[in-house]
């Protein structure tokens, strides 16, 4: 359990608050609830330039990671084609893959298709159910997938002074501002609390916010003067109480509350504000296909890892139709800007296509 970890290592209330954050980050789970000691190790087991546990910034935002590989791939003789939606996995009669088909109608043909797609698109909706076991169907109709995460993406004109360490008179950047900043995180209990209220269908009233300005690194990514804001907040049930429709006035008012949070440890924040981007649930789901808004395609309990991801017997990438593998989140070892799933699943493909 969290709590016991975190007990043995450090006495700061806020300090063991804030490093159980990355315990319940991307999870519909309190620091209380049991396994996520799990999500804390996930988020902190890598390591960035030989410092282990160490997170960066990608230069040029986190759309250059994408790029850097795909400049990789055509390097090495790959055709990427963007923006070309797939509708099915195309089988032969014996079962076994014989490419996509896309929106347009075209058939790529091939013998080998990997998916990282969330295993709910990749199984419920473009390989043809008649072609998959039905228990196998069933497991991935289950699998978790609640997510607590609004994304919201903020431009503003100036640099957030806080109380706790404010600006120098000339606004620049200082340490913190480089940093991951964490707001409402002063105790375990606060956490739990927001985690009740989106249990009961209620956007959180006290989010637990982590804040990065990735701008003060990379200053191509704004104006001179001026910051892009991110913030990863929770929590936000994806089916609001009794039915109620994420619209405009439900996602604005949860932004508010966000706002008026950072503005009571960040006097002038909302003011500084030129605009924002918020993502609900809802959104993240239809603009990323991310079910639920779940960054990690299902949640990274205990009982949806390691040999049951995404299903019992299905954890090493190869699925119930020949030559269909799942190389994405919803794979072993989980979510996370790693390449872990990717990785395996390509040296498993490889390892059949010999044999093809």
């Amino acid at each position: 359990l969290l709590g016991q970890i975190l007990d043995q290592w450090f006495e700061s209330e806020p300090l063991k608050a804030t490093l159980a954050t990355d315990a319940v980050i991307g999870a519909m789970a309190s620091p209380h609830t049991p396994g996520n000691g799990y999500v804390l190790l996930h988020h902190v087991m890598g390591e960035l330039e030989g410092r282990k546990g160490a997170w960066g910034y990608v230069a040029g935002g986190m759309g250059a990671l994408s790029q850097a590989i795909a400049r990789a791939a055509t390097a090495q003789g790959a055709h990427i084609f963007t923006e070309k939606v797939v509708c099915q996995v195309l089988l032969g009669r014996d079962g076994q893959v014989q490419g996509v088909v896309l929106q347009d109608g075209t058939d790529v043909r091939s013998k080998l298709v990997l998916s990282n797609a969330s295993p709910q698109i990749t199984f419920l909706e473009l390989t043809p159910q008649e072609q998959l076991p039905k228990d196998f169907v069933q497991r991935i109709r289950q699998v978790d997938t609640r997510s607590p995460v609004t994304k919201i993406n903020v431009a503003v004109d100036r640099l957030p002074s806080f109380l706790a360490a404010p600006n120098t008179r000339n606004s620049q950047p200082l340490p913190h501002h480089q940093c991951s900043i964490h707001l409402n995180c002063e105790s375990t209990h606060l956490l739990h609390q927001a985690f009740t209220e989106a249990t009961h269908g209620h956007p959180s009233s006290r989010p637990m916010i982590e804040l990065c300005i990735p701008s003060v690194l990379d200053p191509g990514l704004a104006p001179q003067g001026c910051h892009v804001v991110s913030l990863f907040t929770q929590y936000t049930p994806s089916v609001l109480a009794g039915g109620q429709p994420w619209d405009e006035q439900a996602r604005n008012a949860y932004a508010d509350t966000v706002f008026d949070c950072i503005e009571a440890y960040a006097p002038g924040f909302k003011a500084s504000v030129i605009g924002r981007d918020i993502l609900t649930p809802p959104d993240l789901e239809r603009i990323f296909g991310l079910p639920s808004g779940n960054i990690f395609h299902g949640g990274m309990s205990l009982d949806q890892l390691y040999f049951a991801r995404p299903a019992p017997s299905y954890s090493g990438y190869r699925s119930p139709v020949p030559g269909l593998y799942l190389c994405g989140s919803g794979a072993h070892p989980g979510g996370g800007v790693m390449g872990a799933a990717g990785r395996n699943a390509a040296q498993v493909a490889l390892e059949d296509f010999r044999h093809l």
